[in-house]
């Protein structure tokens, strides 16, 4: 009797890129078709989940823990696996996408850890998913340089050694790939990312000291993390690595997450290796949720909701709280701020925010933190030092003294800022500004001195809905309404015009970032997430 045909592997429907063909390799291409047979029709299942739950929050205007894994959390006995040595000290990370000159400037920052990013840094070009991969290969073979067209600089990788370990983010379950099709139908960029990265380089990075890690975005259930887990060991089989080699740390970016924390971990638990605590797609996780919540759940100005108001410092000493409960990392939030080469007074009062910011987690009780731009490693390293000394961590930090109530995760209300005119124009001109460079294929882009992503325009056009919809009366008496938006987002595009010249400004993609803008802050229909009709009008 014959064995059965294999089954066809996914098909790539772009134009050809450079070197192409040692990423999209036949059977790189059979393990993401097999992925997606397997495990795209739950992805189907569990995004219209989502769907159900929104319209549960709206309907009640609550969130609570749930009562049916009630076990699981009582359970102390169990805890995540134990950290490889190669993620034992994560005191600082650096984020960024995978191009070519970050790449290697992020390998060779000092930071312990490297978020090379296939999702909110990075605007999902062909090329960009492509080479991307390629470039990680590249890296770990040693076979990666890169030198500057404008200034002539050249870089190449540090010793073995000094080098950062590499932390993977592959794409939200939302988003799909649509070069990428297996059986007629779009392939999820999880997987996709996910896949080709696994394939390639799972034996590769066993063989270096360390392993296949992932970074696991836009989680908003313990169902959600089943779907990972299960994903990863079907993948270890697949190329027949222990299981157990996969570690993943989850962020805790979405409201609903925030409620499963331990569940999370426990469906991960074989391959977890901690959480994160993020800011702008957490306060856009909460907007989209409780939209319909009333004014109790209006946020003020973005920049105005710290870390350190109630509603965010319950949910962070609640993450690790519950990380070092169960044995897993806790990995605290951004530092944005893009040091100047001119502006050395900006700068002083720029380190001390961030200083400050670092010595907060570290004091709270966080084994990590992120920073943006490599001149930032040393200043978050010195204030992770400063509690660590020669330890890897603080997961003996059990923080048993917090307590955090269902309630005190949504008391929105708890703040005493409120929103601004300054506010919304703000958001008008980060959004345009953002989504501008996106269309053009850059998700990571420096905005008024700080390292803006995805999350950052997530942020701002919901605050803009949320704003309008909610009647919000600013401090020189104007309404938030369309009328004020659009008046608002007209002066910021002709005041792009104006300095751009007319010719720059035609090339870039202003209006149409400026109509996608207004599109997504001003319909009635709230979008789940701006990169779905944006994806639509990305180019490549």
């Amino acid at each position: 009797m014959s064995a059965p045909a294999p089954s066809p592997p996914a098909v790539v429907d772009a134009e050809p890129l450079p070197r192409q063909e040692e990423v999209l390799t036949e059977a790189a291409l059979a393990f993401v078709a097999e992925l997606h047979r397997r495990f795209t029709p739950r992805r189907d299942e569990l995004l219209a989940r989502r769907a159900v739950r929104r319209a549960e929050i709206a309907r009640t205007s609550t969130l609570d823990f749930l009562p049916e894994t009630a076990a699981i959390r009582a359970d102390d006995s169990w805890r995540v696996a134990p950290s490889p040595a190669a993620l034992n000290d994560r005191r600082v990370e650096i984020t960024g996408p995978t191009d070519r000159k970050m790449t290697i400037n992020a390998l060779n920052s000092g930071a312990r850890v490297w978020l090379a990013d296939f999702e909110d840094a990075s605007a999902p070009t062909w090329e960009n998913v492509v080479l991307g991969q390629l470039n990680l290969i590249d890296a770990y073979t040693r076979n990666i340089d890169f030198t500057d067209p404008n200034s002539g600089k050249s870089y190449a990788l540090k010793d073995a050694a000094e080098l950062a370990t590499v932390v993977m983010r592959p794409r939200g379950w939302h988003l799909d790939e649509r070069h990428l099709t297996v059986d007629g139908e779009q392939v999820p960029g999880a997987l996709v990312d996910f896949g080709l990265y696994f394939f390639h380089n799972a034996r590769r990075l066993l063989d270096l000291g360390k392993g296949p890690y992932f970074y696991l975005p836009k989680t908003e259930s313990h169902l959600e993390a089943r779907l990972w887990n299960d994903v990863f060991v079907f993948a270890q089989d697949h190329v027949g690595i222990p299981q157990g080699t996969v570690r993943a740390t989850v962020l805790i970016e979405t409201i609903t997450a925030a409620y499963e924390m331990e569940e999370i971990l426990y469906e991960l638990r074989d391959h977890a290796s901690g959480l994160n605590a993020g800011r702008w797609d957490y306060l856009f996780s909460i907007v989209k949720n409780f939209r319909d919540g009333g004014p109790r759940f209006v946020l003020p100005d973005r920049n105005a909701v710290t870390m350190t108001a109630p509603f965010m410092r319950a949910y962070t000493e609640l993450l690790v709280r519950t990380c070092h409960k169960r044995g897993a990392h806790a990995i605290g939030g951004m530092a944005a701020f893009i040091p100047s080469r001119r502006d050395a007074e900006a700068n002083k009062v720029a380190f001390e925010k961030v200083r400050a910011d670092k010595d907060r987690e570290a004091g709270d009780g966080f084994d990590g933190s992120w920073v943006a731009h490599p001149d930032l490693v040393p200043l978050a390293m010195e204030s992770f030092d400063k509690v660590l000394g020669d330890r890897p961590n603080q997961k003996d930090r059990l923080r048993e003294d917090v307590h955090v109530e269902a309630a005190d995760l949504i008391a929105v209300d708890s703040l005493e800022a409120r929103p601004t005119y300054p506010g919304l124009v703000n958001a008008v001109q980060v959004g345009i500004r953002y989504i501008e460079a996106w269309l053009r294929g850059l998700g990571a882009v420096a905005i008024f001195g700080l390292m803006e992503d995805a999350a950052t325009a997530e942020i701002s056009r919901s605050q803009i809905w949320q704003w309008i919809n909610a009647g919000v009366e600013f401090e020189n008496g104007e309404k938030a309404t369309p009328e004020l938006a659009r008046a608002v987002a007209a002066e910021e595009l002709a005041g792009l015009r104006a300095e751009l010249g007319e010719e720059a400004f035609a090339a870039g993609h202003w209006q149409q970032a400026h109509d996608l803008l207004l599109e997504v802050a001003l319909d009635e229909d709230y979008a789940d997430f701006l990169t779905l009709p944006a994806y639509r009008q990305l180019e490549g």
